[in-house]
């Protein structure tokens, strides 16, 4: 019988949590180990709302996590949901490079610049996934 619990319980927890937020990090259910450690080390993640091309101040300290895992997102250039066109962040044209968008995390700020032909960012999301030492 404990065996089969802690069976059914291990599945369960090894899962990833589905829980986007926004003003702190959020356990994603991931499990990393990396090279010369078996010990489990876990990610978070936090949403951000994009509202144009820009800064956007992240709040992350990242002296003290082991780096990003992933950094992606979408935004729309139109403000008529009849005509809302949606594009991946970073978005890389097939037409020209001037029409492209990009997407950097620094120390202080996810950077979002758009190229002189890129489709206009109204509005959008940012996820930021990043690997905790602790």
């Amino acid at each position: 019988m404990d065996h089969a619990y802690i069976d059914i319980a291990s599945k369960v927890n090894a899962r990833t949590i589905g829980i986007f937020a926004m003003n702190f990090g959020i356990v994603t259910g991931e499990s990393w180990y990396l090279t010369g450690s078996s010990q489990r080390q876990q990610t978070l993640r936090q949403l951000y709302v994009v509202t144009g091309a820009g800064n956007i101040p992240h709040g992350i300290n990242t002296s003290v996590i082991a780096g990003f895992t992933r950094i992606y997102g979408t935004f729309t250039d139109s403000a008529d949901k009849t005509v809302w066109n949606w594009y991946p962040l970073p978005y890389a044209s097939t037409v020209a490079a001037a029409n492209q968008v990009s997407l950097q995390v620094t120390p202080t700020n996810i950077v979002i610049t758009a190229g002189g032909a890129a489709p206009t960012i109204i509005s959008g999301w940012v996820v930021l996934e990043w690997l905790s030492l602790f």
